[in-house]
């Protein structure tokens, strides 16, 4: 892998600065929120440090992208990022597709097998991009929306054919739960699911998925809230529903999720799902 030293993002997203749009096309970027994932597909330009409660893949549709790991930059065209790694992305205003596996559907190990030729850089997989025709697909086609999750069901139904490694089979059920239930259930609804105490599931739910079952409650929120926003729902509206107490407190949960304001990428959203 190519790996620049490092070095700040470009000058207009330095940290600290007004954070530039990304130029949106009239269509919008894709969203597609359901049962065990969450997919993007939309232009970026720089994203802050930050974390996510489940596991991520990145794909570019072109040339690499930048991703950003304890202060050095690698460049690459695909990268399989686990649940509570700190990382930043600098995309310069390309598109990207960003695929996130909940614990339920399989997880970091699931998205690691759609990374070719990886390199393991402390925990992050870095590598060649398997889904780079599909993504282009779904970012320029105008129907892409309609058959993103046809899409990504052959995509998933592919890399878990793959995939080495299960998730222990209670932590997969509480995320499950967690990932059907109308609102976002307590701690003890959840271990009652897994058929565990609720210490015993928070303790195995860190040490399978990498985070802690409290900050995956707080993903699993923000997915609904960006559900609502995609289905039509103002930001406020969505906030209230995904159980926020305000939209500032969406906005700030967003930004210390996705490293940048929820505009950038939700603007004139097209749902897939």
């Amino acid at each position: 892998m190519n790996e620049p030293a490092a070095q700040p993002p470009p000058g207009p997203a330095r940290p600290g600065q007004a954070h530039p749009e990304p130029a949106h096309s009239a269509a919008g970027p894709l969203w597609s929120v359901e049962p065990g994932r969450t997919l993007f597909v939309g232009p970026l330009v720089y994203n802050a440090p930050h974390q996510h409660g489940a596991a991520v893949y990145l794909s570019s549709l072109g040339g690499a992208f930048g991703l950003g790991l304890s202060g050095r930059w690698i460049a690459c065209e695909a990268a399989m990022i686990p649940a509570g790694r700190v990382h930043e992305l600098r995309l310069d205003g390309e598109p990207v597709m960003v695929l996130y596996a909940e614990p339920g559907a399989g997880g970091a190990e699931l998205l690691a097998s759609l990374v070719s030729q990886g390199e393991d850089h402390d925990g992050v997989l870095v590598g060649r991009s398997s889904t780079r025709l599909l993504a282009r697909e779904l970012h320029e086609r105008a129907d892409g929306p309609r058959f993103a999750a046809a899409a990504l069901d052959g995509l998933l139904a592919f890399a878990g054919e793959r995939s080495r490694r299960t998730i222990c089979a209670r932590v997969a059920a509480a995320a499950r739960a967690l990932d059907r239930a109308e609102h976002v259930p307590g701690v003890e609804h959840l271990a009652r699911a897994a058929n565990l105490s609720p210490s015993r599931l928070q303790h195995l739910f860190k040490q399978e998925i990498g985070v802690s079952l409290r900050r995956y409650r707080t993903w699993s929120r923000m997915r609904r809230a960006i559900a609502e926003i995609v289905a039509g729902a103002n930001f406020t509206t969505a906030a209230h529903a995904a159980g926020f107490a305000d939209q500032p407190h969406f906005a700030r949960d967003f930004r210390a999720t996705f490293g940048a304001p929820a505009s950038v990428s939700l603007t004139r959203p097209r749902s897939g799902g």
